[in-house]
């Protein structure tokens, strides 16, 4: 109690301790001697309160602490040795890292446990703790265990206990020893290789240093690849030939080793992948133990479904025999190798695949899971590298055949080669699983395979079918308890899946035999097994739809009916129900149809959680036809949803409404809108967008379905507050378009509103606050309403061109409106009987306000668009005479090239063409670029003639003329016809060598028209990525020389003009990484991202925290190797900005976002991460849980 007591109080207050120096020796003192108690609870809680004493107490006392302790550690009591070997753990793990303490601490600790380990007469008991504790000293504390000065040097201590004859203490030292070399004096390092290692890995020497040799570089392979990765040429070969050593520790030691220098060292690995693959699958058959060697005989026994299920395998038993460590080291290999090497897909499904199926049936179990496991490996890489599976895949006739067409073989694809192997491998899993003797575990992870199988190749287990449904039949009609319930979940996800992904001819025939068991699923007490079960159902009437007969149908509606009738039944169980009554009115309608329909009373309630519910009744609103009586119900049930306050599932609830109208058959009652609209009302506000956007959808569609009694209401409750929204800055894209949906949907329900709308929208922007006016809203919605009732068009026209005369006095507001509806009324009216419109356009050019030049090129542009022949030369002579207002009439065309029609554009393309290209030459950047849009869409529309025209401007000697070519075919990649990709195919490469321009405009231009291709064009960038990605790799580095220092006032600034390109290069990668991730090389790849973890600029970091975000989902294995490299970078990251008294509020914001961003990388990492495999990272991420952000990262890892 005394103990606990002041492990309390340090806890609470360190400051309590110190004080008297007497009493904090005798207080010490009493701890350490009960240290030496016959009670094991009191010497641990000892223990404890010397891992926090140590940090606050005095550097004598500290001294003495560990010189007490090392004497205990060397003691002939063995359980005094142990509990010291454990203090001094604890003392060592718990030194704060910065501060003087932990300095003297280790100063004094260090040498003794150094000698201690170099005495021959220490216990190996001892030796182990030791080592144990020097580990700890070399991960925190590494400049104090490499100091040269350090007497005696680790090496020359640990190199010896290399030969130590108890194995335990050769593997602790090796794991030491490889902790140590990275921090080691590289002269170390390289006498460690020319005495031990390759002396020691020659043929000659003995079994026994051959084991610890392998084993060595193994461990320093997982914790400092970069030593041992210019030497694999002379490692590699000698660890293929150790492997072949008839010596079972060896072999297992040397595929180990083969698997960390796969993982670790990637790129000078490559070479010698050929003959680790072919170690791996030879290794992979070793049984010396089973005396038939011949691999298709045994394959035949495996697999064979006539015979029993190797009876004289499974009956086979030796405790001495361990060969099967040997067959899961070497499917780890191939594991390995698979999960890195995606470029070797087609390879590994010739060479590797047959012999993984061939091992299925391995006689021992673990190595039986760990294959599959890595055959689920090879299926999920062929999903993310193997390109997409085409039609003309599946195309094979009996026994696995390939079809050829018009006498040429299908290339072999990933894709092609695995569906050549499915009925060898569907035959020998199925048989596994059909064993009575395969334990549950293993039969999970069978249908889990079975599972990625069909997620990979949807309907690959057509020809197996009977097979599927016996196996899961078996499995499901096994009594429920807690260890087969597990299985079951599994099992049914799986058959979900299966008649999810197969046609019901196939399945059909032995659907009746295995429904009882199903429907006795149903009515489980475990939820999981419950609601795997509905979901089972689901998927089958969705397989069969239309289901037009079947009395398990009615058991499942019976079922769904009481689950949903049961006030306590599960959540996840009652949505499962919720869902498949759903899917029987939608699948089985017939069935249904003459039901009471009590199903929908229990489903449609108004408390506890509803998402499930609505989305069900959005579901079968779309589908079926039901009946206005249900539809009335429903839209009942759905406005009493509507009234709760709170955001959560009222967009779900709009879907749902919006569906439910669009049913009604006989029309909207007259008597919903009334009801309804006031309900909508609150919703008429910026203050959530989303729901604004879908609240004026439903108001649109009641005017469209029931104007009569819909109109009154919206005029009296709603209008005034539409105005108000209609010129709100903060609307804008998808909801801005509803806003004109329902103001078109207005002036067509009543044919007399328009000649009010228009004016009262203008007094109401004109009562608005200039922040709160956008007036090109307004504008859109005029021209909206004029288009909708042209009627009103002439003196809509009339009313706004008053304000453009030359004589007006109109405030610049006005002026502005004005210019902005008459382009948007002027774009499918022609203003040719008006010029003076026009003219007045162009006037205003001239302008001293910029918001008026902007709207005067805007309309004339559009004006322009209402007839071309009129008005688009005056705006072509202009490009072409008048400098001062070029960019203007520039903007005016552009406004022409996006808004006419294709075939409009056809019309006038010549005419624009020669302008826009000789008066982008020599401007600013800004004019050159909205020439280049002009250009860019004009070249789609007769990409023939005006791409080479194009192409043979790449080697301008201008740069100017460069950076508007580049510019110019970024645009064009939004078309998508396939004559014009035809033609960009075969000049594509040519434009994106301009990445590699001498000036850094085009270069930076070049790169985002790459980042464009990636994203919108990828098939015709991929089989050119690599001449493409040593250049883009190359614009990720900073540039020393184009780093430029500018004094501003009493401060000097650093400005890198190489930013911009070096953060659309990044952008690129993150581009590539989703759109053509089977070309990259990720090794390489990884390579920059690191680099670009620690750049200076903060938004590079941010691109790079979203690779690897990425990145662990796509590539798990290989991110999870380099975890520790990516550390460091991530910690900086995560400090936070230093606050000085430069440092302002935006510094602070940059700060914490930045962190935010790095907080997600390291949450999506932790989840890939294999505990310690990464000791920093963990550490890392341990810190982080414990932080003042460690909510948050809980939060995002529980996601």
């Amino acid at each position: 109690m005394g103990l606990n007591d002041l492990l309390l109080e340090i806890k609470q207050d360190q400051n309590s301790f110190i004080g008297d120096e007497n009493m904090e020796s005798k207080v010490l003192k009493q701890v350490l001697a009960l240290v030496e108690d016959k009670i094991s609870e009191v010497k641990n809680q000892a223990v404890k309160c010397l891992g926090q004493l140590i940090k606050i107490i005095r550097e004598a006392h500290m001294v003495m602490v560990v010189d007490k302790l090392i004497d205990y550690s060397s003691s002939k009591d063995e359980e005094l040795r142990d509990i010291s070997g454990l203090a001094l753990k604890t003392i060592t793990a718990e030194l704060p890292q910065d501060g003087t303490i932990a300095a003297k601490a280790c100063e004094k600790l260090t040498p003794k446990l150094l000698v201690q380990l170099g005495n021959s007469s220490i216990p190996p008991e001892t030796l182990i703790e030791t080592l144990a504790i020097l580990s700890i000293l070399i991960v925190r504390f590494p400049s104090y265990v490499s100091n040269p000065d350090l007497d005696p040097q680790p090496l020359s201590v640990l190199t010896p206990l290399l030969s130590h004859p108890r194995t335990a203490v050769r593997k602790r030292a090796i794991s030491t020893l490889a902790q140590f070399l990275p921090v080691a004096q590289p002269q170390q390092f390289s006498e460690l290789l020319k005495t031990l290692i390759f002396p020691n890995l020659s043929p000659s020497a003995s079994i026994e240093k051959q084991r610890t040799t392998v084993q060595l570089i193994a461990a320093i392979a997982r914790h400092s690849p970069y030593q041992i990765a210019p030497i694999l040429n002379d490692l590699v070969p000698g660890i293929v030939k150790a492997a072949s050593k008839e010596d079972e520790e060896l072999k297992e030691s040397g595929l180990q080793a083969l698997e960390a220098l796969v993982l670790r060292c990637p790129t000078e690995v490559t070479p010698f992948l050929g003959n680790i693959i072919q170690v791996g699958t030879q290794f992979i058959k070793y049984d010396p133990n089973y005396a038939d060697d011949g691999d298709d005989d045994e394959d035949e026994e495996m697999v064979d479904p006539d015979e029993e299920d190797d009876a004289e395998l499974d009956d086979y038993s030796d405790d001495e025999d361990t060969s099967y460590k040997i067959r899961r080291s070497a499917t780890k290999l191939l594991a390995a190798v698979i999960g890195t090497r995606p470029e070797l897909l087609v390879t590994l499904y010739k060479d590797v695949s047959p012999v993984l199926i061939s091992r299925f049936g391995d006689r021992e179990e673990t190595v039986r899971v760990e294959i599959w496991a890595t055959y689920g490996i090879l299926l999920k890489q062929t999903a993310l590298y193997g390109g997409s599976p085409q039609a003309k895949d599946a195309e094979y006739s009996v026994g696995g055949k390939r079809k050829r067409n018009e006498g040429m073989e299908i290339e072999d694809t990933p894709f092609v080669l695995v569906r050549g192997q499915i009925p060898s491998l569907a035959k020998s899993l199925l048989q596994q699983l059909k064993s009575p003797k395969t334990a549950a575990p293993a039969l999970q992870s069978g249908f889990s395979l079975l599972h990625t199988l069909l997620t990979v190749l949807p309907g690959a287990l057509a020809s197996q079918a009977p097979q599927v449904i016996a196996n899961t039949k078996v499995v499901l009609a096994q009594s429920t308890t807690s260890s087969a319930s597990t299985l079951q979940v599994t099992c049914l996800t799986f058959l979900a899946l299966f008649f999810a992904t197969h046609h019901p001819p196939t399945f059909s025939g032995s659907l009746d035999s295995i429904l009882p068991v199903l429907l006795k699923g149903l009515g489980e007490r475990h939820p999981r097994l419950a609601s795997e079960s509905f979901r089972v159902f689901s998927s089958l009437l969705n397989a069969l739809k239309p289901v037009k007969t079947g009395d398990w149908v009615e058991r499942v509606y019976t079922e769904a009916v009481q689950r949903l009738s049961n006030h306590d039944t599960d959540a996840e169980v009652r949505g499962c129900a919720e869902d498949i009554i759903g899917d029987i009115w939608i699948c089985a309608t017939d069935l249904v149809k003459g039901k009471n329909r009590k199903e929908w009373e229990t489903l449609c309630r108004t408390s506890g959680r509803t998402e499930g519910a609505i989305k069900v009744v959005t579901r079968v609103a779309r589908e079926v036809e039901i009946g206005d009586d249900w539809v009335n119900g429903c839209v009942e049930w759905v406005l009493a949803l509507l009234k709760r306050s709170g955001r959560s599932g009222k967009s779900d609830i709009f879907s749902c409404l919006d569906a439910l109208l669009k049913r009604y058959s006989a029309g909207v009652p007259a008597d919903l809108p009334p009801t309804l609209i006031p309900q909508l009302k609150v919703y008429i506000s910026t203050n959530d967008i989303a729901l604004l956007s879908q609240a004026l959808n439903i108001i649109a569609l009641l005017l469209e379905l029931s104007p009569s009694s819909t109109f009154p209401e919206v005029e009296i409750d709603l209008l005034q507050d539409i105005y108000v929204i209609a010129h709100s800055p903060l609307i804008s894209g998808v909801p801005f378009d509803s806003v004109l949906a329902f103001f078109s949907a207005l002036v067509e329900a009543d044919m007399q509103i328009a000649t009010h709308v228009v004016p009262n929208l203008v007094i109401s922007i004109d009562k608005a606050a200039k922040a709160e006016a956008s007036y090109a809203n307004v504008a859109r919605c005029i021209g909206q309403v004029v288009k909708c009732q042209q009627t009103v068009a002439a003196g809509t026209i009339a009313e706004f061109a008053k304000y453009l005369r030359p004589t007006s006095k109109a405030k610049n507001s006005q002026v502005v409106l004005s210019l902005l509806v008459m382009g948007e009324v002027g774009r499918f009216i022609d203003m040719s009987p008006q010029p003076d419109i026009f003219t007045a356009a162009l006037d205003r050019f001239g302008s001293e306000q910029e918001e008026v030049r902007a709207a005067a090129a805007f309309a004339a542009g559009n004006i322009a668009v209402g007839n071309l022949h009129h008005f688009l030369p005056v705006i072509v002579k202009m490009v072409e005479t008048d400098s001062a207002k070029r960019l203007l009439s520039l903007h005016a065309l552009k406004e022409v090239v996006t808004h006419c029609s294709h075939g409009q554009l056809e019309n006038v393309a010549d005419l624009l063409w020669v302008p826009l290209f000789q008066n982008s030459e020599n401007s600013e950047e800004i004019t050159r670029n909205v020439a280049a849009a002009c250009l860019g869409k004009l070249a789609t529309t007769a990409p023939s003639r005006y791409l080479p025209q194009l192409h043979e401007r790449i080697p301008d000697e201008s740069p100017a003329v460069r950076a508007t070519v580049i510019s110019a075919i970024r645009y064009t990649f939004a078309e998508s016809t396939q004559s014009y990709d035809e033609l960009l195919s075969s000049v594509i490469m040519d434009f994106l060598s301009l990445v590699a321009d001498s000036d850094l405009t085009v270069r930076r231009l070049a790169l985002s028209a790459l980042n464009s291709a990636a994203r919108t064009k990828p098939h015709l960038i991929r089989d050119h990525l690599p001449s493409i990605l040593p250049g883009l790799y190359q614009e990720t580095i900073i540039k020393p020389e184009l780093i430029r220092t500018v004094q501003m006032g009493p401060w000097t600034h650093k400005v890198d003009d190489g930013l911009e390109a070096r953060k659309t290069a990044y952008e690129t990668l993150y581009t590539l990484l989703d759109t053509c991730l089977a070309k990259l090389e990720l090794h390489e790849f990884l390579v920059h991202v690191l680099i670009g973890l620690s750049d200076e600029s903060d938004e590079v970091k941010v691109i790079c925290h979203m690779m690897l975000f990425r990145l662990a989902q796509v590539a798990p294995t290989a991110i999870s190797q380099r975890l520790d490299d990516i550390t460091p970078a991530l910690e900086k990251s995560m400090k936070g900005a230093t606050v000085t008294k430069d440092t302002v509020k935006q510094d602070l914001e940059r700060a914490a976002e930045l962190q935010k961003s790095t907080l997600r990388a390291v949450a999506a990492l932790s989840k890939i991460a294999q505990p310690g495999a990464s000791p920093k990272f963990e550490v890392f991420v341990d810190v982080t849980s414990r932080n003042e952000w460690g909510t948050e990262f809980k939060e995002l890892v529980g996601a």
